[in-house]
């Protein structure tokens, strides 16, 4: 019995070095396709979280509106935020933050920066309303020719 454990033992051996080189290198060109998807993630989430702030704003600019008889003037950061507590003023925290708010009788404009620095407007003017934005970084996060 002993005998046949010796021999089995012997039988057996590890991978060998070119086997192991195929396996790295197959595990390196995975990888070369994997990383980028993943580095880009981050800023796709930055970008959304940015697009969702200036909705917020616009939902905010929209309340503000109905309680002033229609009249968007006097809009600005702050009263947003004091429409939505949620809605934040100033860069910090690595969260995006709304920029610039301005308000006129008949309309606004609420633009958002994302912490990779691309801004999204949203722009109400008679009634119309259209979304525009501007890539600063390598990745757009779904600007496409200026709009979202």
């Amino acid at each position: 019995m002993l005998h046949k454990l010796r021999q089995r033992a012997e039988n057996e051996r590890g991978f060998t070095l070119i086997e192991l080189l195929v396996v790295i290198l197959i595990i390196g060109i995975l990888a070369a396709i994997a990383i980028p998807s993943f580095l880009n993630q981050k800023s796709k989430a930055s970008d959304a979280a940015a697009k969702e702030l200036a909705h917020s704003a616009q939902v905010a600019a929209e309340t503000y509106a109905t309680d002033n008889s229609g009249n968007y003037t006097g809009i600005n950061q702050t009263v947003l935020n004091q429409y939505e507590a949620t809605i934040q003023t100033t860069a910090g925290n690595n969260n995006a933050y709304i920029s610039t708010a301005n308000g006129t009788t008949t309309g606004y404009t609420v633009t958002a920066t994302s912490t990779d620095g691309n801004s999204f407007s949203i722009t109400r003017a008679g009634g119309a309303i259209t979304r525009t934005c501007t890539p600063t970084s390598g990745v757009n996060g779904g600007c496409v020719n200026g709009t979202w």
